[in-house]
């Protein structure tokens, strides 16, 4: 999860929201982002951008504004994860650090 100055600022109004998390009611503050600012990182989810196949769906690298890069997760629409299952996998996700893993910046819904 950002933090202080690390937060994103795009020209498109990145928002943060709270997900409360399923079954615990802990809320975890991660920022919100556009579709289309999404679209826009990674050339309308290019296929030159894919950088992998995941269990839930592909990987696509994307340049925020700034030169910012980033790595995105799209679900498949075959992947069985549902609106529940992905806003608690967010929340964990926005809890971890470890220097073998991504930091999450954001979600799109």
């Amino acid at each position: 999860m950002t933090k202080g100055t690390d937060r994103i600022n795009d020209t498109q109004g990145t928002q943060i929201s709270h997900l409360d998390k399923i079954g615990g009611g802990e809320i975890v503050d991660v920022p919100y982002f556009r579709l289309e600012t999404i679209l826009v990182a990674t050339d309308n989810f290019s296929n030159a951008n894919k950088l992998g196949q995941g269990g839930f769906g592909p990987v696509y690298k994307g340049i925020f504004p700034g030169g910012k890069e980033i790595a995105v997760k799209r679900l498949s629409s075959h992947s069985g994860q549902g609106i529940d299952e992905f806003k608690n996998e967010v929340t964990l996700i926005a809890k971890l650090q470890h220097r073998n893993l991504v930091r999450l910046l954001g979600y799109c819904i």
